[in-house]
Parts: structure tokens; C-alpha cells; sequence
């Protein structure tokens, strides 16, 4: 048995959960827009948390193909509102959800989630080969934020998974756009030393807000020279025909 244990490093404040808040009105019955800020002052509002708790036929394609990837024990890693977790609990997976929203945790154990837990990337503590599919859907391979803290949290799921491991990481080409506003931003970063697709975002709710979240969007090459050192090696590429794709990530070593 995986046992789930508490770390308070990058645990979001309930002062400060407002992406919890946000699935926590969705879940009932609070007609909902997410809103997110960057750090150039750049604002996005989406009605977005039906995604969260969508079932598997409302999910695009490459994170229905993403499923058939998915192999032993599981960790969903910014689990949200537990959609993944919940359908593979119910395909016969043994599965941990983690996420750094303590409002989210609530959430995915009113909605069946059996192994929820409260912690945040920096924080995670698993045994040696306690997994064998490290999940990262629904944009999440961005979590790992900058190219230093990325390889620190690679080498830190080498430790924590099994031989033959995978990693199922959902991401967006950030190069794949016309907006100005973004190429903009892109020419700022590079000028900082930056990838293009670094950034720092806050989610709003109400009169709530998250701290600076730090963001990484990735090319595929970004991808693999990420990888480098790290024991882990790309294996495919699911494309959705538009700057969203899923890379599948091997453990080499």
C-alpha cells in the first residue's frame, strides 16, 4: 500500500485556494468562470470547470489516446476535480491523486476519489518504485515551471517509480500562435534568459487569488532537451493537430 504523507512545502493557503473555490462553486451548482492573470498583466476568463469534472467522451482525443498508456500503479499529479483519477479507479487501477488545492482534495473525495491527498510537486514524498505512470494531463507537465526546478522534479520521479516507468505529460506549444501579446511576451523572456513559454500566473475567483504559479509551456524539442540527464527519454508524440500535444516519457535507466 502507498501511504499519502502530508507535506506542508507549496501548500496553497485556503486564503489563497481559489482555484479550489472555483471547483468547489462548480461542483455545486455556482454557474462559474475561471480567470487567469500572467505577470505582464495579461487577463483570460474561460468557462472552464466543466472540464474538470468532464467524463471521458467529452475529453479531446489525445487524452483519451493518453489512457491507453497507463499501466500499473498511478500518480495523478495536479489532480483537480479527479476525472482521470475517477476513470481509472474504475478501469481497475490503483491510482493517488495529488494536488496542492486543499478545496480540490475535498472535492475528488465528495466525487469517489479513494486516495486523495493534500501535497504539492515540491513536497511530494514516495517511496523508491512506488509507481510505474507518473500522470500529468490536462496541461499539467507545465507544473514543472522552469528548466532547473523540471530537472530536479524528473530526477526526483526516477527515484519514485518502478523500471520501465512512464510519464504521461499533456502540454501546449507555445510557439504555435499569431497573437502579439504573446509573441511579445515570448521576445521578453528571451530577453531575460527565458524559454519562450516560461511564465508566472495567479488563478483568480471571486475576490480570491492564488500566488505566482510559475508556468511552463514547451516545444517538443524543449521536451527532450528537458529530459537530458534525467533518465527519462521520449518515447512518442500524441498530436492533436493544434499546439496541444501529449509527449510519452520512458524511464530509460
Amino acid at each position: 500500500m502507498i501511504l499519502i504523507i502530508m507535506r506542508r512545502a507549496g501548500i496553497v493557503k485556503p486564503e489563497n485556494d481559489a482555484f479550489g473555490q472555483e471547483l468547489w462553486a462548480y461542483y455545486y451548482g455556482q454557474d462559474v468562470c475561471e480567470i487567469v492573470e500572467r505577470d505582464d498583466g495579461y487577463f483570460s476568463a474561460h468557462q472552464r470547470p466543466a472540464i474538470y469534472f468532464s467524463e471521458y467522451k467529452d475529453w479531446s482525443i489525445i487524452e483519451q489516446k493518453a489512457m491507453g498508456f497507463v499501466k500499473g500503479k498511478v500518480l495523478d499529479v495536479g489532480c483537480g476535480a479527479g476525472r482521470h483519477s475517477l476513470y481509472l479507479q474504475r478501469k481497475g487501477f490503483d491510482v493517488v491523486s495529488i494536488d496542492s488545492s486543499p478545496l480540490a482534495i475535498k472535492v475528488c473525495k465528495l466525487r469517489g476519489v479513494k486516495r486523495a491527498g493534500l501535497m504539492s510537486l515540491e513536497g511530494m514524498s514516495f517511496r523508491p518504485g512506488a509507481f510505474d505512470t507518473i500522470l500529468m494531463l490536462g496541461g499539467n507537465f507545465a507544473l514543472l515551471g522552469n528548466p532547473r526546478k523540471a530537472g530536479r522534479l524528473l530526477k526526483k520521479f526516477f527515484r519514485m517509480t518502478s523500471k520501465g516507468a512512464v510519464i504521461i505529460g499533456e502540454m501546449r506549444d507555445p510557439y504555435r500562435t499569431d497573437n502579439p501579446i504573446h509573441l511579445d511576451y515570448h521576445k521578453w523572456n528571451r530577453s531575460r534568459g527565458k524559454l519562450s513559454g516560461q511564465s508566472k500566473i495567479k488563478v483568480r475567483f471571486e475576490k480570491t487569488a492564488t500566488g505566482w504559479i510559475e508556468w511552463m509551456l514547451v516545444s517538443k524539442e524543449e521536451v527532450e532537451q528537458l529530459l537530458r540527464g534525467t533518465g527519462w527519454a521520449v518515447s512518442e508524440f500524441v498530436d492533436s493537430g493544434d499546439s496541444g500535444y501529449v509527449a510519452i516519457i520512458k524511464k530509460v535507466e
